[in-house]
């Protein structure tokens, strides 16, 4: 069935919502291990456990904090691109916006599959 420009699919605005919860899922993770990295830095013994010998030689004693807070910001970001990209798909902007911000949220398993489907089943509507 040709869409006629009339009628509003809920599918659309479904992807839309999923999208817009898995990425405030994404920002509340990705502060929560930015958080983490951040304490790291202050208390590195959280990061260097009794036993493991490569801390006590200096390998990766100094880097794992930074780290942490690294993949703390990238989780940020697609969290905010999805949300984005939600918003876009609740206004019926843009397709691509839309698309881009439900593979972001991927890491949240189910809804990103789903606000990918959703999102693509409804191209049309844009």
């Amino acid at each position: 069935m040709e869409y006629n420009g009339n009628s509003r699919s809920g599918l659309l605005t479904a992807g839309g919502v999923l999208s817009i919860i898995g990425g405030l899922l994404e920002l509340i993770l990705g502060g929560i291990v930015m958080g983490v990295g951040i304490v790291g830095i202050r208390d590195p013994w959280w990061f260097m456990p009794e036993n493991a010998w490569f801390f006590d030689k200096g390998i990766m004693g100094g880097g794992i904090p930074a780290i942490v807070i690294i993949v703390g910001v990238v989780i940020i970001a697609l969290g905010a691109l999805g949300v984005a990209g939600g918003v876009s798909a609740i206004n019926r902007k843009s397709f691509g916006l839309s698309l881009a911000g439900a593979i972001c949220i991927l890491p949240t398993t189910i809804l990103g599959i789903l606000a990918i489907i959703f999102i693509s089943v409804k191209s049309k509507e844009f």
